[in-house]
């Protein structure tokens, strides 16, 4: 916890036009929309608690590459400097090489202050601004006076801990606090713990480098996955046949109704989904490819449909407990390696997508109004500076609340209608540029004559359904009472 500062002799104060607090992909792109609104004689200032521009990518795993072909992650349309084919999956180094180009980018249109290893106390409404409280990289207290404030908090992920465990013979550690690459020379066994994409990434590094390694997996109620191969073809199915992303999209949107998940669930597995584990729950919009999938199901040893709780050492052996009651013997020195999911594992204050004055947007997961950080930045800082984020009746929703509520094998679908049910609203709010330069957009992927028409097919899509979409949320919100609507203030 932060500890409250004190005003003291020789605090900072200063004034700016716009603050953006977050410097990952939410972040960098408010920052190049609010780049096509204001010029180089209004000030911005750019806060992150971070030492460098990246956001989640500074502090993740070394071995983590992108789920999506490179180009499809970026600020705005910013191209990428990487001279790899287009479907390429970058790495850790070259993601934040390219997110800092972006910031490079974008400076060179509207300077940007950049204040990194802050932590801010506040930021409050008064008067005809926004008071941000930070205690800058020196230790002191700073006093930001802007007109317009974008909290790009994003899914605000940090850094797995190994787990506290009771056994002195097994190791504890995670994909964060060493590169597991590294035991691959040690042939005690390893239990990975968790199924989500962080848990697929370190079982390929695993059996891909050690072949023969004992892998076993604790999986929880399992997770499943968008397959890349469908998703992002390459060669003559780009052109022709593979449906593109945003009609899937709009398909899960119409066949979901708020209770039907396990029904849209098998439809979405059964034509567009992947994963090792055939009985898995969850989705939370991860990607891996055919590929990826058969070396992993190849290498695991052990899978465990059940959530860990503890290794202990009794009468002489050590045993893995897990949350049904069952037990399950571990060899001395094994690895136990923390995969358990990043997203929604901390708890947050509520507080709207926008404050009630509209000088202060909030990129988060308590009041989401799209699924991915890159969208709600971009989109919502456009929405901003047009003078149209509070006129514009985007349903929000509390994704952190539906976590806790046990809503977990809904949420992706939850985040798809809630995606083009806003979509639709947004298209209409803003000039047809600012969604022709969102490269972000999965679509993109394919050719242009495609893009144009799935384009079409989308907007039609909005209007057809914008009631059931509508209605839908609605059932998710009474179902689990939760926080549903536009713009809720508390």
């Amino acid at each position: 916890m932060t500890v409250a500062h004190q005003p003291r002799p020789g605090d900072i104060a200063d004034t700016c036009e716009l603050c953006v607090i977050g410097a990952g992909i939410a972040g960098i792109n408010a920052l190049f929309a609010a780049s096509r609104y204001l010029d180089s004689g209004q000030r911005v200032v750019l806060i992150d608690r971070r030492p460098r521009v990246g956001g989640m990518w500074v502090d993740t795993y070394p071995f983590v590459r992108l789920h999506q072909p490179h180009r499809l992650f970026t600020a705005g349309n910013i191209a990428w400097e990487l001279d790899r084919p287009a479907s390429y999956l970058a790495t850790k180094d070259e993601v934040l090489t390219h997110l800092r180009h972006c910031a490079d980018v974008i400076e060179r249109r509207m300077p940007v202050d950049e204040r990194f290893g802050c932590s801010v106390e506040s930021v409050t409404e008064s008067g005809d601004g926004v008071d941000v409280r930070y205690v800058g990289a020196d230790g002191r207290l700073h006093h930001l006076r802007a007109a317009r404030v974008i909290k790009a908090l994003g899914y605000d992920i940090s850094p797995n801990d190994p787990l506290p465990l009771s056994s002195s013979r097994v190791r504890s550690v995670s994909p964060d606090s060493c590169d597991v690459r590294e035991i691959a020379s040690d042939d005690a066994p390893v239990w990975i713990v968790g199924s989500g994409k962080t848990a697929m990434d370190t079982v390929h590094a695993l059996v891909a480098d050690g072949p023969g390694r004992e892998v076993n997996l604790v999986a929880g109620s399992g997770t499943y996955f968008i397959r890349r191969d469908g998703t992002f073809p390459i060669g003559a199915r780009r052109w022709w046949h593979s449906p593109l992303p945003n009609s899937v999209l709009a398909s899960v949107a119409h066949r979901f109704d708020g209770t039907n998940e396990a029904v849209v669930a098998r439809w979405y597995r059964d034509r567009h989904g992947t994963g090792p584990l055939p009985t898995a729950r969850n989705f939370m919009l991860g990607i891996l490819s055919d590929a990826e999938n058969t070396t992993i199901s190849a290498g695991l040893g052990e899978v465990r449909m059940d959530h860990l709780v503890d290794v202990v050492d009794r009468n002489g052996a050590t045993e893995v407990v897990f949350r049904s009651g069952a037990r399950a013997p571990v060899a001395r020195d094994s690895w136990i390696v923390n995969c358990s999911g990043y997203m929604l594992r901390s708890e947050h204050p509520y507080e709207p997508y926008v404050s009630e004055t509209g000088s202060v947007v909030s990129v988060q997961l308590r009041s989401a109004v799209l699924p991915l950080p890159a969208y709600m930045g971009y989109y919502l800082s456009h929405l901003l500076h047009a003078g149209l984020v509070r006129e514009t009746p985007l349903y929000a929703i509390d994704f952190e609340e539906l976590r806790r509520r046990g809503a977990k094998p809904l949420f992706a679908f939850t985040g798809m209608t809630l995606a083009m049910y806003n979509l639709g609203l947004l298209a209409e709010a803003l000039p047809a540029r600012v969604l022709r330069t969102a490269a972000f957009d999965y679509d993109r992927w394919y050719p242009r004559h495609r893009q144009m028409l799935g384009l079409l097919r989308l907007a039609a899509a909005t209007r057809r359904d914008r009631d059931h979409f509508r209605r839908t949320l609605d059932t998710v919100g009474r179902r689990f009472d939760i926080r549903v609507g536009p713009r809720i203030d508390g």
